[in-house]
């Protein structure tokens, strides 16, 4: 009976243990679009031809003092329950000393970056979730409360993972970082566990990205060129179908479109982590494919085009 007991104490401790030490998602705070628009802090960002307003979070940072304090707040509410950060202003250095260093090198062919500022950024931080933070300071006499927002989104897809919304109670005198605990504290827990149920369906069911295969109007092939392949004759996007269903969780994609010259597949959810532990982005997982068509009976050079996170294409016939 005694040894029962014991069994059963060493279980629940190693149960306890498993538990306190499952992963949790990296995450990163950002003010919203919609507080640095309201606030006049964007700038004017050219895609193929198109203008896009986009958000500045360094000179935010540099200008607002609140922001920077309210951002370390939520910061220091998260890490206090466990969850890994990526520090917004740190990441921003980072990036502009990346950024730096690129233009000293220079590119072959003189092209710009095929990326906007926020890809980039995102790519840079590496962070599963981005929390999107809104607040509004309300005055009511001299008392002052705050209402504020929180969007946890995924960084791939960029869906709204979880929420919270409210006011707090007003205050004569607290500090906008202090009237924002006092309004958070309440809701943060709920919050912080929805974030982790999307995680924990990450790491049981992958990651969920767009990837599509195109050829080249120069190529010498198309998707319904025929191949001797393991024993079958099948056509070329056959052939890349099979592979998506073998290295995705389970076998889960959705193949939204296929002609002669490209494949759409949604939904595909591709491990977190790779075999030796190192988490999975879309170009890593590209890889492989990528090589089997440099090989016989392909023998094809490939590109690798990533669109943002969560989207990457593999264009058949050059680099």
């Amino acid at each position: 009976m005694k040894r029962v007991l014991l069994l059963i104490i060493a279980i629940a401790g190693f149960a306890v243990v498993g538990f306190s030490q499952a992963k949790k998602p990296t995450i990163m705070v950002v003010p919203s679009d919609n507080w640095c628009i309201k606030n006049g802090y964007v700038m004017n960002y050219d895609e193929m031809g198109t203008t896009k307003v986009l958000p500045d979070y360094k000179t935010a940072l540099q200008m607002e003092t609140d922001l920077l304090v309210t951002i370390s707040k939520i910061n220091t509410l998260m890490a206090d329950r466990g969850f890994p950060l990526k520090n917004l202003e740190s990441v921003l250095k980072t990036l502009e000393q990346e950024s730096a260093e690129v233009a000293m090198l220079g590119s072959k062919g003189g092209g710009a970056i095929a990326e906007s500022p926020i890809d980039i950024l995102k790519r840079t931080a590496n962070a599963d979730i981005i929390i999107q933070l809104t607040y509004q300071i309300n005055q009511t006499g001299p008392q002052r409360s705050i209402t504020f927002v929180l969007q946890g989104l995924d960084a791939y897809t960029n869906k709204q993972v979880a929420g919270a919304q409210g006011t707090g109670s007003p205050s004569f005198s607290a500090e906008t970082p202090v009237l924002l605990e006092e309004a958070v504290i309440s809701y943060i827990d709920d919050f912080n566990a929805r974030l982790q149920e999307h995680f924990d369906d990450l790491f049981e069911n992958g990651r969920e990205i767009v990837f599509q295969t195109r050829v080249w109007d120069t190529s010498d092939i198309d998707l319904e060129e025929e191949y001797d392949f393991k024993g079958e004759k099948l056509e070329l996007g056959e052939i890349i179908e099979d592979w998506v269903y073998d290295n995705t969780v389970q076998g889960r994609y959705n193949t939204s479109s296929y002609t002669e010259n490209i494949i759409r597949f949604e939904q595909v959810r591709i491990p977190l982590y790779d075999d030796r532990g190192r988490p999975t982005d879309t170009r890593r997982w590209m890889r492989d494919l990528r090589t089997m068509m440099g090989e016989p009976p392909f023998s094809q050079d490939c590109k690798i085009y990533t669109r943002g996170l969560g989207e990457i294409w593999l264009i058949i016939g050059e680099k």
